[in-house]
């Protein structure tokens, strides 16, 4: 077993992993550095889900490792990838999975309150996030109240509340109208880099992918390529100039 680069804050090497006997990942390889904005493209069922499970300790790759600052994620048992997921990382799904009984503000606070945070700063911590998406004067609505854009926004907060090291967001705008999608993915991006959260965003949509620093493809399951993106570039000339 070879240790992962001390700059890189995810890195996995050769995953594969197959759903049913269908190949979903056939050796991908990648590292994502410190406050690095990380694209993965590629068309539907490309394996960049599957991917960014195997990443986040959702799933255990059949083959090949995982890191995470320097630590292996592969080979943790159940309960503490479970709590390295809850303490350490966030994600966004597609489709937002709000608890139906809970306020949009607890949902959002979620967890900070499974962390033990006192009631009061959750909900303050909450709120500021909402507010952040448009959406705090939802503040008390149960799921059933909003609508799906409203939801979605929750659902990003509730990702972001907690500022983990590392976010994960798989498709987290394809539900949203244009606008409503600029705006999260623009508070989302914003909040990554002001906070130096890593961030692996899977998208099928270029523009969308243009926000990163870099963008992996991959197709079948496969790697593909790894280029930097012109933001990227200009952000690294600006430091040169400096």
């Amino acid at each position: 077993m070879v240790a992962p680069p001390d700059n890189d804050v995810i890195w996995a090497r050769s995953l594969h992993h197959a759903h049913r006997g269908s190949p979903a990942l056939a050796g991908v390889s990648l590292g994502v550095r410190e406050g690095e904005i990380l694209a993965v493209c590629g068309p539907r069922g490309s394996g960049k889900t599957t991917l960014l499970q195997c990443l986040s300790g959702q799933l255990v790759p059949q083959q090949g490792e995982v890191w995470f600052n320097s630590s292996p994620v592969h080979s943790l048992p159940p309960l503490q990838r479970e709590r390295l997921r809850h303490e350490r990382f966030g994600w966004i799904d597609p489709v937002p999975a709000l608890v139906p009984e809970l306020t949009a503000w607890e949902n959002a606070a979620l967890p900070l309150l499974l962390r033990g945070v006192g009631r009061r700063a959750a909900k303050a911590a909450a709120l500021e996030w909402m507010e952040r998406l448009d959406v705090g004067g939802a503040a008390r609505k149960r799921p059933h109240a909003l609508v799906r854009a409203e939801q979605q926004r929750v659902a990003v907060a509730r990702a972001l509340v907690g500022e983990p090291e590392v976010l994960f967001a798989d498709e987290p705008t394809a539900a949203l109208h244009s606008a409503d999608a600029a705006h999260v993915l623009r508070t989302v991006t914003a909040a990554a880099r002001s906070h130096r959260m890593t961030m692996v965003l899977a998208t099928h949509d270029p523009e969308t992918a243009a926000v990163a620093d870099r963008i992996l493809t991959v197709l079948d399951g496969r790697r593909t390529g790894s280029t930097a993106t012109p933001a990227a570039e200009g952000r690294a000339a600006c430091s040169l100039s400096v």
